[in-house]
């Protein structure tokens, strides 16, 4: 006989309604400790909820679910391209959900749609899933991975990302090292990504004696305008700006070309990034470099592992800074 609702609630002494909830994932007046504790009797009870899970467990479905920002960004295609070459190489399909814009409850909508289908993992691209949102994810039993973006203080939930501190470190200092000392960060956000690059940006500032003003770090959403604002308000209180992403490093050149400003002569920019668009314009832009596709790619593959219940160890790769026309030697700070 199939184990039902009522069996678990008698197994962990909990409320029918409580135990439904859980189980259909919805928030709720229970406690992580009582979800656990049912997902876990649930599991040893052979409770299956619908044709999903029943798919799920005998892993017949050959779907991954891919939920994206709606945040206008021009590196997320590079990563589904690399989602989409190792999932076609084994015989798996992709669907792409939209989640909005920094709103739990649009990630709430796309996660109860990707939930009530049959799909072997998730992959959340750039988003920061508010909490609430995580712990139905978690709750779902489905397999998930997080890709372009950490969540360093929940050490159940694994990544695969660039090291943000380190970008923020290195390009900070190649704009220390071409003589500049005036430098501003311009286009996180207070996400983890965001705080790893400004605190890496603040660490190479602070080893070379220089210390930021608090105008010098222009917080925002990775975007075009994020850039184009900076330069108006900064004009000449710096002699570089790193952008957090390529969107706000053209807006910011592109921002300066309108204010008379000559880039590299009288403003340094450099970007994280490293996308086509960096070469689309002119001058090149200098960046650091991100292996997108790797990323996309190795998702697919961990995802799988995670999948067949293997366990697996959350990534941070390298990157490259490529150099464009975008930054010049500072030579009156550098004397």
């Amino acid at each position: 006989m199939k184990a039902t609702i009522k069996d678990i609630a008698r197994e962990t002494n909990l409320s029918v309604a409580t135990v439904s909830r859980i189980l259909n994932n919805k928030t709720g007046y229970f406690s992580e400790k009582s979800a656990k504790k049912v997902l876990q009797v649930a599991k040893e009870l052979g409770y299956q909820k619908n044709s999903a899970a029943v798919e799920l467990v005998t892993k017949k479905s050959q779907v991954i679910a891919v939920m994206i920002s709606s945040t206008q960004t021009n590196f997320a295609n590079h990563i589904i391209e690399g989602i989409q070459k190792v999932a076609l190489a084994k015989g798996l399909n992709v669907i792409i959900l939209y989640a909005g814009e920094d709103d739990p409850e649009l990630q709430k909508k796309a996660l109860d749609t990707v939930i009530e289908r049959s799909v072997m993992g998730i992959l959340v691209i750039a988003i920061e899933l508010e909490s609430g949102n995580l712990g139905v994810l978690k709750r779902s039993g489905i397999p998930y991975l997080l890709l372009s973006t950490s969540h360093t203080d929940d050490a159940d939930t694994q990544f695969i990302t660039t090291d943000n501190f380190k970008m923020g470190y290195d390009a900070t200092n190649y704009l220390i090292d071409h003589g500049h000392k005036r430098i501003a960060i311009v286009g996180s956000d207070h996400s983890d990504t965001g705080r790893l690059r400004i605190g890496g940006y603040e660490q190479a500032m602070v080893e070379n004696g220089f210390i930021p003003d608090d105008d010098w770090i222009q917080y925002g959403h990775y975007t075009y305008t994020d850039g184009a604002k900076a330069v108006t308000k900064l004009r000449s209180k710096v002699t570089a700006i790193l952008g957090s992403s390529d969107m706000v490093a053209v807006g910011a050149l592109n921002q300066a070309k309108d204010n008379g400003i000559n880039v590299p002569a009288d403003l340094s920019i450099m970007s994280i990034d490293g996308t086509e668009l960096t070469r689309f314009v002119r001058p090149r832009i200098t960046a650091a470099a991100q292996p997108f596709e790797t990323i996309g790619e190795k998702g697919v593959e961990q995802l799988l592992e995670k999948a067949d219940g293997k366990q697996v160890e959350s990534l941070q790769l390298g990157f490259e800074i490529v150099e464009g026309e975008s930054v010049a030697v500072n030579e009156k700070e550098s004397e």
